[in-house]
């Protein structure tokens, strides 16, 4: 299948960071096309010499990746669920309405896959690269930097496993490994960017539910797929980490789910940790000088 793919803008913008900043590029994950086939997992892997997740059974179905990690920079989740469906059952608040069910059941290429009342939700999750990165506001060494493209990766030569990143990120999509202590996760593929090639998940999709591409571009795309979505009556596709008004600034690499985010383990309102960072440590100043202006007036007191 071929693959929508936006060329890097070499002009700076307004979107886009730093000096030597590139037009800003991201993700955009349509859900609603995943097939649950593991590719991008693979792909991610293979290129980017990430070790192999435990192959043991979770218990948790075919998601036996489980969550994202040192090990996994893409984690593909299936969820299962059972719903009522049916003509009768279906309204204005469900996820078809009633006329459009049928033509929902005969669409092989738009999830979930519906039988019985039953039906799979399938998202390949990954770092979200946020606009506003908490994980770089902490990090000491400056092993976290926002690349010319926009994107946010870690420099495993320079990090030195503090783990301050970790309780940071408000995904925990950021992990240390066990051998070296050291922060992992995906870094956009950022060697390929800078050859002007696509991240080697999205090349490997073989349904182009990971889009990747211009920000801007994706953006004003994935708001016409929900639109389309919603015209064939799936009703509860939404848009989550589009918006740049949101608590982490919007995401650089953004989806379209079929349900609330918390089905797909994800924060519904998730914001910038550090945030308040300064107010915090300004207010620790005043307070760390008041303690020693009483602790002196005590000890001169004392003394006269």
């Amino acid at each position: 299948m071929s693959h929508t793919v936006i060329q890097l803008d070499t002009n700076a913008s307004a979107d886009s960071y730093g000096a030597e900043a590139k037009q800003r590029v991201g993700f955009f994950t349509d859900t609603s096309l995943c097939i649950g086939c593991k590719a991008c997992e693979v792909a991610c892997k293979e290129w980017n010499g990430v070790p192999a997740s435990p192959g043991a059974f979770t218990g948790e179905s075919y998601d036996n990746t489980g969550a994202l990690g040192a090990n996994s920079w893409r984690h593909v989740a299936f969820i299962e669920q059972r719903r009522p469906l049916s003509v009768e059952e279906s309204g204005p608040g469900s996820l078809v309405h009633a006329a459009a069910l049928e033509d929902l059941r005969s669409r092989s290429a738009i999830q979930p896959r519906i039988e019985d009342g039953f039906r799979w939700l399938m998202s390949s999750d990954v770092c979200k690269h946020c606009s506003e990165a908490a994980c770089l506001d902490v990090c000491p060494t400056g092993a976290l930097f926002r690349t010319e493209f926009g994107t946010v990766v870690v420099q495993e030569d320079v990090c030195n496993g503090c783990g301050y990143c970790i309780p940071a990120c408000p995904f925990g999509v950021i992990d240390q490994r066990s051998d070296d202590g050291r922060a992992w996760k995906c870094t956009l593929c950022y060697d390929r960017l800078k050859d002007d090639q696509e991240p080697a998940c999205a090349q490997a999709c073989p349904t182009n539910s990971i889009q990747f591409g211009e920000h801007g571009a994706l953006r004003a795309r994935a708001r016409e797929r929900v639109k389309d979505l919603h015209d064939q009556g799936v009703l509860d596709a939404r848009l989550y980490g589009e918006d740049p008004g949101d608590g982490v600034g919007g995401f650089g690499a953004f989806f379209l789910l079929l349900d609330e985010p918390e089905v797909y383990g994800l924060p519904p309102d998730p914001l910038v940790t550090t945030r308040h960072l300064a107010e915090t440590w300004r207010a620790a100043g005043v307070a760390a000088v008041v303690v020693a202006g009483a602790i002196s007036s005590a000890f001169l007191g004392g003394r006269r």
